[in-house]
C-alpha cells in the first residue's frame, strides 16, 4: 500500500517521518474550511479531516491517504489558524492562566474504506504577559497554527504547564492512534 500525507504542513511530516513507514506528500485540493452551523465543535476537526479527504484526486487501488485537521477549543470557543497578528494576540490572550483543548481529527482513506478518528489533548498554560504574547509573535510568527501557537516552539517551553493527552496530537498529529490505524490497514514498518 502506498502511503499519502494530503498535508503542507512540515510538522505533520516531521512527524510522520519518525514512523519510519515511507510515505508520499501531496497536497489535497482547495477546501472551504467551513463548520456547518449547529455542529458540536468537538466535530469539526474529523469534519474538516474527511472534508480534505474527499477533495484528494481520485486514489488507485493500492494507495492510502491521510487527511487531517487541528483545532484549540478554549472557554467553547473554537480557535483556528489566526487571521493576522491582532487575532494571534486575542487567542493567545484567551489561552493565557485557561486549559484549553486541541482535538486533531484525521482521515484514513482507500478505494475500499474510510476510516476517521479526532485525539483530545488537554493543555494548560500558565499566565501570560503582554510583553511575552507581544515577543512569542513578533519571532515566531504563528499564523499557520491552530490557537496561534506550537508546542515545540518557546511559547510551549514557557507557557504549557501541563498536558493531558498526546503531546503529539498538540503538534498536529496524533502518532499512536494514527499508527494504531494503519496497522489496522495492513500498513506496518516491521
Amino acid at each position: 500500500m502506498k502511503l499519502i500525507l494530503a498535508s503542507g504542513s512540515p510538522r505533520r511530516q516531521q512527524l510522520m517521518e519518525g514512523l519510519g513507514i515511507p510515505f508520499t506528500v501531496e497536497l489535497s485540493g482547495d477546501v472551504e474550511e467551513i463548520i456547518p452551523a449547529g455542529m458540536p465543535l468537538e466535530e469539526a476537526p474529523e469534519y474538516l479531516a474527511r472534508l480534505k479527504s474527499e477533495a484528494f484526486r481520485p486514489l488507485a487501488g493500492d494507495e492510502l491517504v491521510i487527511t487531517a485537521d487541528t483545532v484549540v477549543i478554549c472557554q467553547q470557543q473554537l480557535l483556528g489558524k489566526p487571521a493576522g497578528k491582532a487575532d494571534a494576540e486575542r487567542m493567545l490572550r484567551l489561552l493565557s492562566g485557561n486549559k484549553h483543548d486541541v482535538l486533531t481529527g484525521v482521515c484514513l482513506r482507500t478505494t475500499q474504506a474510510t476510516h476517521t478518528f479526532t485525539a483530545h489533548t488537554a493543555v494548560f498554560f500558565r499566565p501570560l504577559s503582554t510583553a511575552e504574547i507581544g515577543y512569542y509573535i513578533d519571532r515566531y510568527r504563528p499564523y499557520d497554527k491552530a490557537g496561534a501557537y506550537g508546542a515545540q516552539e518557546w511559547i510551549g517551553y514557557v507557557g504549557i504547564e501541563r498536558i493531558e493527552g498526546s503531546y503529539f496530537n498538540v503538534m498536529g498529529l496524533p502518532l499512536q492512534l494514527l499508527y494504531a490505524a494503519l496497522m489496522q490497514f495492513g500498513i506496518r514498518n516491521f
